[in-house]
This record gives structure tokens, C-alpha cells and sequence, in this order.
């Protein structure tokens, strides 16, 4: 692996993207942003429309919801992953991947996905759905990646009922082909939908990768729900699970690892893995009839435990705190903002086994902020949930922050990302900023966070609408060394909605 570069700068359009100096706590050095670079441009998926005309407005040239992932064998190695063309009733044409493969200088689109009709997929490779959703990258320890999709039908059902699947794909050339997909589950039942899937590489061993999401189910007989794609609340949503032992070359048949029990359900989930192999699932739990512990009905920030990489897992869930849901609103026009509002984000320290989860949470000013909780001790204790993002105090709908994303930098250093309003003006668009805050000690204490802008203002009322200004219900968040790389979207104009981008925040 040759030495890492350092870039202060580049020309994207004729304007200079130079360095973003941000503030610091004593001892700690500034950041910079440096290497802002948009990775998309003109749909690879133009000419296939994938689905009927009459089924939904497709936003062509739209990229929306990446994740983003970086080899640990060779940091050069990147690969992220996002929505293509999404449509306004759910999912897109297709999940189209990217990678670079000169630490995020340059990137190579690749469509052939086969996560959809649009990206090669057929009946015979597996692949043969109209639609894609929800997608999720991550890189094992040897360097293999995967990719993980929920794929769907809207026929016979319509949209968001069946069937539908979830899919995973292996690259062992860094991104440059996929496998066919091996489909972990598939239901063709109307009352049935898997959502909201997640897929992490065990950090510890190549062999094991896993793979988890909520499977919602409404009542026999029942009309199904026509917005379960998007983020419903279900009568039933366990958790479900499979995993590879074996390095993807088969996965074992999908299972429910988490039973929440009628009326209610599970969403979010995220598996991290912790220095002594443990694995920990976080959700965000849904008690609609429950309220045992008291006080749990409503939204919490939840997760479950195994022990043997997924074997077995802790049979009752372990509530760190309430959520109290914060959903997003133009600040001019009062129409919504699709964002992360029900979902936590997780990371963890692979070396202390610190833990940290961020989340869109109103109990701090009344509209939405960033949420934040770690613990130091595996997840047995946790610290009083505080806010950490910067945006100020402005009393009005221009200091909702939203959609956090949070990683550790190898010397241990928390980042989060996010979006707000804070450089919104009245009577245009709706000025909408990406800022990253980084803390290296005592991030318990929100004194102990500062701030770096990373791109914008951009007007994201040019985005697609899916139950509201959709950018994506999250955004990618990564490391190179003690450097930040945010892999997130902007909106451009009518003809080019949203694209994706690439920046690294670090000293």
C-alpha cells in the first residue's frame, strides 16, 4: 500500500474547494475539509425504466441514501453504494456501486449491481426484481466486499407489499464485478415486508459477515399497508438474521433473533462487533402495547447481544434510552423533509471497545437535533444523552439538525455528520449545509465537540419527493487513518436532483 496523499484542495466546476479550517478544543489539532468530489453525474440506468410508466414519478439523474465503506487491507480501497433514480412511492430503478481504488481521488461507476431488472439482474442470476432499496456496503478483513439490497417486485401487490427480498452480493476484485445474489429471505405474502437491512464484515475474521434487518408483518386478512416501504409502523416487527461462516460462499437460512411481540416491532437494526468478538444489534424498539419496563411505550433506543458470533442471542432487548421522534420541515414552506428521524446510528471503537449511538431526537429544543450516548464498559452503563451538534440556537425551524452518521478514526477520535438549516434564507430554496463534529476525549461532554462545515449550502427542495425532500435515511460515514470520509448526498437542480459526494475531514 503506498503512503496515504494529503489534498488540500480541487477544482470541480471551475470553483476552488479548498481547505475548511474548523475549531478545536485546547490541545486538539483543527480539522480541515480537503478532496470535496462529486462521485455521480448522469444516471447509468437512463435508458431502463425497470418498472411500469404508470406505477409512480421516477426521479431520473437522482442519487439518494449512500453508505460507504474502507478497506483495512489497503486503505486506497474504497467502495460505496446508493439508491439510482429513485422513485417517489419507494425504491429506485436500482442500487448502483462505486469504488475507487487511489484512496477517493477518482471513482469508477459500476451499475451492473444485479440488484434490479436496470442492473443486470434476471430470473435466472437471481436478480430479477423492479425495484431496490436500502443499500449497505462493508469490506472484510482480506479485502472482499458486500453489498446487501432489499429488492422488490410491484407486481402482483403494488408497490411495498410483494414480493420482496433481501439480497447479498460479494466482490473479490475490489468492487469492479458482483456476484450474483444469494437471496437470504423472500416473501410473496402481501401482509409481509423486509426492511431496513444492514450488513457487517466481522473485523475479526473474514469468514463471518451478517446480515440483519426487521421483517414487518401486518394482520392476516388485513389490506396491506400501502407505505410499509416507507418506514411504516407494522402490527409485528421482529428482527431477523443470517449470516456467512464461510466467506460468503453460502449463508445460512435467515432466522428471527429478536421477538418484540404483537403491536409491536424493530427497526434500524445495525450489528457492531467489539474488540472480544461480541456482537451487539441496535434498533430502535416500537413498543405500541407494551410498556414493560415502564415508561418503554412509544420509541427506544434499543439493542441485543450474542456472544458466539451470532449463534445465540441475549433473548430480552436492553433499552438505553427513550427516543422522542423528531420528524424535519422546510423551514419556509412547512413541507417535510424525509430524514433519518426513527433510526440510530452505531459505531464502535475497534481498539478501547468504547460504544457510541447518535440519533434525531427533539428533547433538546423542540425540534430536531442530534442526539448522543456512549459507554466505556461494552454497553452495561451509559452516559446521560446529550446534544452535540453546533447548529445555533436560532428558535426557529432553521436549527433543525438531521440524518447523523457516526464513526471512530483509528486514534480513536468520534466523528458525526449531519445536515441543517442554519444558512437557510427565506424567499429562495432551502439552504441546506453538511457539517461533521469530532470529539477525542470526554465526548460525554457536548464542550468537548467542535466543528467542521463539509459542503453546501445546496438547495435540497431540488431533491426527489418521497413522503418528503428525500436526500436518504442515512448517509455514509468512514475512516482513512485519523481521517474522516463523508460519503453523502447534495442537490444540484431539476434536471440532476441529487448527487453523491465524496470529502475527508481529518488533521
Amino acid at each position: 500500500m503506498r503512503a496515504r496523499r494529503v489534498r488540500r484542495a480541487l477544482i470541480i466546476g471551475g470553483v476552488m474547494l479548498g481547505a475548511v479550517v474548523g475549531g478545536a478544543p485546547a490541545g486538539a489539532t483543527p480539522f480541515t475539509t480537503t478532496g470535496l468530489t462529486q462521485v455521480t453525474g448522469a444516471s447509468p440506468l437512463a435508458g431502463c425504466l425497470g418498472d411500469q410508466p404508470t406505477s409512480g414519478t421516477n426521479f431520473v439523474n437522482s442519487e439518494v441514501e449512500p453508505w460507504v465503506a474502507v478497506d483495512r487491507s489497503d486503505n486506497d480501497n474504497i467502495v460505496a453504494a446508493w439508491q439510482q433514480d429513485r422513485w417517489n412511492n419507494g425504491g429506485s430503478r436500482g442500487l448502483v456501486t462505486a469504488f475507487s481504488d487511489n484512496g477517493g481521488t477518482s471513482w469508477t461507476i459500476n451499475a451492473a449491481t444485479k440488484s434490479s431488472i436496470c442492473t443486470g439482474g434476471t430470473a435466472a442470476n437471481g436478480g430479477n426484481y423492479e425495484r431496490a432499496s436500502d443499500p449497505w456496503v462493508d469490506v472484510a478483513p482480506n479485502g472482499d466486499m458486500y453489498l446487501m439490497s432489499l429488492s422488490v417486485d410491484t407486481n402482483p401487490g403494488g408497490f411495498g407489499t410483494y414480493p420482496n427480498a433481501m439480497l447479498v452480493m460479494r466482490s473479490t476484485d475490489g468492487g469492479a464485478t458482483w456476484s450474483d445474489p444469494i437471496t437470504l429471505r423472500r416473501d410473496e405474502n402481501p401482509n409481509v415486508l423486509n426492511d431496513k437491512n444492514s450488513l457487517t464484515a466481522d473485523p475479526l475474521d473474514s469468514d463471518f459477515v451478517y446480515a440483519v434487518w426487521d421483517r414487518l408483518v401486518s394482520p392476516p386478512g388485513e389490506t396491506p399497508q400501502p407505505n410499509a416501504f416507507e418506514n411504516s409502523v407494522a402490527f409485528r416487527g421482529p428482527a431477523w438474521f443470517s449470516r456467512t461462516t464461510n466467506g460468503g460462499a453460502s449463508w445460512e437460512p435467515a432466522r428471527k433473533i429478536f421477538e418484540p411481540g404483537t403491536l409491536n416491532q424493530t427497526i434500524g437494526n445495525q450489528i457492531v462487533v467489539l474488540p472480544n468478538g461480541d456482537l451487539i444489534d441496535f434498533f430502535d424498539l416500537i413498543h405500541g402495547a407494551r410498556n414493560a419496563p415502564p415508561g418503554s411505550r412509544g420509541f427506544n433506543i434499543a439493542f441485543i447481544r450474542s456472544t458466539d458470533q451470532g449463534e445465540t442471542w441475549s433473548r430480552r432487548a436492553r433499552i438505553i434510552d427513550k427516543h422522542f421522534v423528531a420528524e424535519v420541515t422546510d423551514p419556509d414552506t412547512g413541507q417535510p423533509h424525509r430524514t433519518e428521524s426513527i433510526l440510530p446510528e452505531v459505531a464502535v471503537d475497534p481498539s478501547s471497545g468504547n460504544l457510541y449511538v447518535v440519533w434525531q431526537d427533539l428533547r433538546f429544543t423542540g425540534r430536531s437535533a442530534v442526539a448522543f450516548t456512549m459507554s466505556t464498559d461494552g454497553g452495561a452503563t451509559w452516559s446521560p444523552t446529550v446534544k452535540i451538534n453546533k447548529t445555533p440556537a436560532l428558535g426557529n425551524l432553521n436549527d433543525q439538525a438531521f440524518t447523523p452518521s457516526v464513526h471512530v478514526a483509528d486514534d480513536g477520535t468520534v466523528g458525526v455528520t449531519y445536515y441543517d438549516f442554519r444558512n437557510n434564507t427565506a424567499g429562495g430554496g432551502t439552504d441546506t449545509d453538511h457539517w461533521l463534529v469530532h470529539c477525542h476525549a470526554d465526548c460525554s461532554d457536548p464542550a468537548n465537540w467542535s466543528e467542521n462545515h463539509v459542503a453546501g449550502p445546496f438547495d435540497s427542495r431540488q431533491a426527489p419527493v418521497a413522503r418528503g425532500f428525500f436526500l436518504g435515511d442515512y448517509v455514509g460515514l468512514d475512516n482513512i487513518g485519523n481521517v474522516f470520509t463523508p460519503f453523502f448526498i447534495q442537490a444540484i437542480s431539476p434536471a440532476d436532483p441529487t448527487s453523491a459526494f465524496y470529502a475527508e475531514v481529518g488533521p
